[in-house]
């Protein structure tokens, strides 16, 4: 037995003697702990995805925000503030979730693996038309990041290989098959790559007219035009002076659809629509998935192309 899976032993036996005194009241994450694999806690489901992916079986990963919620705007319970401090890796993406970090700065030590450490973020305004300056697009000012990475499949790989590294590091046994499967992760990522580039490749329209500003990557990627009808944070109400920019917009590249979100409400994607006469339809940031949708990734990406291709009328 290795010293790291000795400590494991000990520390889950120490968990489950503390949970029997204390009724289930332990705060931290060890509790449940399996000592034969690396304790992941994944900051929202795009991260969840990589670390499942790349981890298999020799990872325990624990998702921080819950299906169905919109991460952006996730508060910690004090369970989870403990799991981050009890895990043995925490994946995160640095100003994204304000409680994530502050959890990271208080207990992550240097078990943290922060995304933007590894993939430099594209400034807010990539993709789209820069609305610095406007109100409601407050976030979008000199210097600021989309965190919204993982929409670019290339740029996901390169996360998935970083991911493996830092995994191998913890659990040096595993450290081969952690490599293996990140090159399994980049072979479906590329193709999934390719397909974009192809059913993109020709459309009538390049203009894609979204609710929130969370398609920069994608944008950049296969040579879209994102107009947000928001900036970065979802929950911001665009002003009047913001609708009316949008439709007209809207109405100038003759778009047909306006996007909207899983997770967040339909109404000013309605309005926009209402105006010039468009549907709306779902394209999914994935930042997080519906409770029971019995979809991942991948799945929800291809839905995204197949949306995007009839939105945009590609051949």
């Amino acid at each position: 037995m290795t010293n790291r899976t000795t400590s494991r032993v000990l520390a889950a036996a120490t968990a489950l003697l503390a949970l029997s005194a204390a009724a289930g009241c332990s705060t931290g994450g060890a509790t449940g702990a399996d000592p034969q694999r690396v304790d992941v806690v994944a900051a929202f489901y795009p991260l969840q995805f990589l670390a499942e992916r790349i981890g298999g079986d020799a990872v325990r990963v624990t998702n921080l925000a819950k299906p169905g919620a919109e991460p952006h705007d996730l508060e910690l319970s004090p369970n989870q503030v403990g799991q981050v401090s009890d895990s043995e890796l925490i994946v995160y993406l640095k100003g994204f979730q304000p409680a994530v970090d502050d959890a990271v700065a208080q207990g992550g030590g240097d078990r943290a693996f922060d995304v933007t450490d590894v993939q430099p973020l594209l400034a807010a305004t990539a993709g789209g038309h820069n609305h610095e300056g406007e109100e409601g697009h407050g976030e979008e000012h000199d210097g600021a990041k989309d965190p919204h990475v993982w929409l670019d499949p290339t740029r996901l790989a390169g996360i998935g290989d970083q991911l493996a590294q830092r995994l191998g590091k913890a659990d040096p046994d595993h450290a081969a098959d952690y490599t293996a499967r990140s090159a399994a992760l980049r072979a479906d990522l590329t193709s999934l790559d390719d397909e974009f580039t192809q059913g993109l490749r020709t459309c009538q329209r390049r203009e894609i007219v979204t609710s929130h500003a969370a398609f920069g990557y994608l944008a950049d990627r296969y040579h879209l035009e994102q107009v947000g009808i928001t900036g970065l944070s979802p929950d911001v109400e665009p002003s009047p002076q913001r609708l009316a920019q949008v439709i007209e917009e809207a109405k100038e590249h003759d778009a047909t659809t306006i996007f909207f979100e899983t997770l967040v409400s339909p109404k000013v994607a309605e309005t926009i629509a209402g105006h010039v006469n468009a549907r709306t339809v779902v394209l999914d940031p994935i930042e997080g998935l519906a409770g029971g949708s019995g979809t991942d990734y991948l799945s929800v990406m291809r839905t995204n192309l197949q949306t995007l291709r009839t939105a945009l009328s590609c051949s």
